[in-house]
């Protein structure tokens, strides 16, 4: 979906983008806040004006994908086979004109075209336990940040969050950089470890089997700390950790000068980073790329800055947030290929309606996952979900009932479209929010599109300086040929 470019915008213009996006969420409230498993219970279809019911009854998904989500198939046109009314053609332009656009400039073919499985753009030994999503993440993240470190005369990055090591291991010994990862959980940070090893030793064969060959990047294994992240500590508690590491290193020298990077920080996680970076005069750039915007607190969390704190209508309930986490271009490709996997939401919501009629007190129980639900019949669906809830899977079925909720499958398909419509505009204040924060802290930053959002979602990347660097710091986004 068609969006605006953050660099596009002044000061001024990320300011009005914030009171615009403040007065239309509330409009669409009932949508966003509404959770699909509540099709039938909470009648969710005929909360929508009539109107828009009359013109989304019906549609086939891939109609849905072209004329609702702006997602045809390659070459298609949007036709529309009726007169929409004005206020749903209004929702789709307004998600358009009021969403950060989710598509990189810069990006060729795609490096998973020969092999789906293997990125032809990264070397071999950094594809080894890491998947096709992550692959792309580590490259063009570590790209960026490579580029950023050079512009900024960076000496160090620290990578917080590092989980098994994948993007710390690929700045390090992929691209020459001295790296320190940080993570809280132990047994990640020993299995990036043994990752390391594993890797030094692969590259040591290949330097014994090919000695003619002589590699320009040095290869110097990153460091990793077993370490929590202090949201309150923000002039020293991010650095401390590093402290004995730099001690022991020869080769720290001069005034430490700091890179932040955080790939898909939780939470309040990647809020911590952006305020240790504003807030430590070491720390001088930033690449962060969040997720889990539903485990926000809020406030605190959210909203960050003052401008967003300012606005009368900036709140942003859980729903809403966990929304902005949706998938919209992989969804949208289910909805082009139209296969039986769109029916999960459905049986989904025909379940609660048993649970429900079964034990009125009970409502949206946690269903753990059923494997390939959608080509289960829908009474065995509905009875292994009865007994992942604890309720009798022998109970009596309505099965009149259940297969009048089948025959609105394509209602409940249409409803959740909308919601993952307006998903980006909450992703975006969100994320607008941060930008503002940074820039009142006297910061220089810009928000990038840096993933294929068809295999990354989560992927805009917040990058921050403190000291401007004018076109360049939009140009980070670019690919290298």
């Amino acid at each position: 979906m068609p969006g605006i470019a953050a660099r596009n915008l002044s000061l001024e213009g990320r300011r009005q983008l914030a009171v615009d996006l403040t007065h239309v969420l509330p409009l669409y409230g009932f949508i966003l806040d509404a959770y699909i498993i509540e099709f039938f219970t909470d009648c969710l279809w005929e909360k929508l004006p009539s109107s828009w019911q009359e013109a989304l009854d019906g549609l086939t998904p891939p109609e849905i994908a072209t004329m609702l989500l702006d997602m045809p198939s390659a070459g298609e046109e949007i036709r529309y086979r009726s007169v929409w009314p004005l206020t749903l053609l209004a929702l789709k332009a307004t998600a358009r004109a009021l969403t950060f656009t989710r598509m990189p400039e810069s990006l060729g073919p795609s490096e998973f075209q020969e092999n789906p499985s293997q990125s032809s753009q990264l070397a071999a030994q950094f594809r080894k336990h890491v998947k096709p999503k992550k692959q792309h993440e580590i490259r063009r993240l570590g790209e960026l940040v490579k580029k950023l470190s050079d512009l900024t005369s960076c000496n160090q990055v620290v990578d917080v969050g590092s989980g098994q090591g994948h993007l710390t291991r690929f700045l390090a010994l992929g691209l020459g950089l001295s790296v320190t990862g940080i993570e809280k959980d132990r047994k990640l940070v020993e299995r990036a470890q043994h990752l390391d090893q594993e890797l030094l030793s692969i590259l040591k064969k290949e330097k014994r089997r090919k000695p003619q060959i002589i590699s320009a990047v040095p290869h110097r294994p990153p460091k990793h700390i077993v370490s929590w992240v202090d949201p309150t500590n923000l002039s020293e508690g991010l650095l401390s950790p590093l402290e004995s590491e730099a001690s022991q290193d020869p080769a720290a020298s001069g005034p430490r000068r700091v890179l932040l990077t955080g790939l898909h920080a939780c939470g309040d996680l990647s809020v911590t980073i952006l305020q240790h970076f504003a807030y430590c005069p070491e720390v001088v750039a930033l690449a962060s790329v969040g997720c889990c915007y539903m485990k926000l607190t809020t406030p605190g969390g959210y909203p960050l800055s003052h401008w967003v704190s300012g606005l009368r209508d900036h709140r942003l309930p859980y729903k809403f947030r966990e929304g902005a986490c949706h998938a919209l271009e992989e969804y949208a490709g289910r909805l082009r290929a139209a296969g039986p996997t769109l029916r999960t939401h459905c049986y989904r919501a025909a379940l609660e309606t048993v649970i429900r009629s079964a034990q009125p007190g009970l409502c949206r129980p946690g269903v753990q996952s059923i494997p390939r639900a959608h080509e289960l019949p829908l009474e065995e669906y509905v009875r292994l979900g009865l007994q992942r809830v604890g309720l009798d899977p022998g109970l009596p079925l309505d099965l009149a009932s259940l297969h009048a909720c089948m025959a609105q499958e394509h209602r409940v398909v249409a409803f959740f479209s909308l919601a993952l419509l307006l998903a980006p505009l909450v992703e975006t204040l969100i994320l607008l929010d941060r930008l503002l924060f940074l820039q009142e802290q006297g910061c220089h930053a810009e928000l990038l599109p840096v993933f294929r959002p068809e295999l990354s979602p989560r992927n805009l990347v917040l990058v921050a300086t403190k000291t401007p660097l004018g076109p360049a710091l939009s140009d980070l986004e670019m690919e290298e040929s």
